[in-house]
Parts: structure tokens; sequence; C-alpha cells
């Protein structure tokens, strides 16, 4: 592998993408809109497997929105790449807003292709309005230790 084979953290959840058709641009390469694509398949993934699903956001009347994305476009990622999107929550006030980080691999050499930063906001999902985190959103999306 080569040598920035790591993760900016240690041991964070990942999935794997393959790089389709439909997700390449004229130049040739994975078009830049799609990276958020690939983060909000990631998000849900590690949603799911932090005890979280649809059902429970109902059930709680609440919901993680975005407010903002901070995106690093490193190496361009190509038809035919498997990806390794990994994500983690860095920051989480308790109260109303956490950052969700991103990394992504190509598998083959390990190299980061991309890096990005999501802020989310809970709101009620009866009326879209902001309100304060639910305990069990506290809890499952916990802050991680960085490496």
């Amino acid at each position: 592998m080569a040598r920035d084979a790591r993760w900016d953290i240690q041991a964070p959840f990942y999935i794997e993408i393959d790089v389709a058709e439909a997700d390449i641009d004229r130049l040739e390469h994975v078009n830049n809109s799609v990276y958020p694509k690939y983060m909000e398949q990631a998000a849900w993934a590690h949603t799911l497997a932090l005890g979280l699903d649809w059902d429970s956001y109902v059930a709680l009347d609440t919901a993680c929105v975005v407010r903002h994305h901070a995106l690093d476009y490193i190496i361009a990622a190509n038809l035919g790449d498997r990806l390794q999107v990994a994500t983690w929550v860095a920051e989480n006030d308790g109260r109303l807003a956490m950052w969700r980080h991103f990394q992504m691999r190509r598998a083959s050499d390990g190299r980061t292709i991309f890096r990005g930063r999501t802020q989310y906001v809970t709101v009620r999902l009866s009326n879209g309005r902001p309100c304060r985190m639910p305990q069990p959103f506290v809890d499952a999306y916990a802050a991680v230790e960085h490496v």
C-alpha cells in the first residue's frame, strides 16, 4: 500500500462503494456532485450501525439535516475504482449540532482521495424547526477521539 494508506482516526466506520458509470462526468472521473451522495450513504449506514433507523427518527419526531459542508477533493476517482468511505462523529454539542467527518480512500492503494466535514442540526420532523437533540441522538452520536 501507498505511504499515506491510513485513516485519520483509529478504526473508523466505513463502507465500500464501486464507482459506477453514472458517477463519471465529461472529464472521465467522478463528478464533484457525487461525493456528497457517497457521504450520505456512509452516514446512513453508520447511523444504522449506531442503532438508529428511520423508524427511530419518526418515533422521536427528530431528524438530522445538513447545515454546512466543507469538501476537499484531493485525487480524482475513476470508473471501476472501489472506494472506502469512512465517517465518524467528530463533535457533538449534545444540544443542537454535530459535525461528522468523512475520509475516502481508494481501496486498491489506500490513498486518500477526499476529505469532508458536515455540520448537522436536529429538527422536528413534524414542523421542520430546529429542536434540542433527544437523548438517544446524544448517546448514539457521541464524538470519537482523533488519533
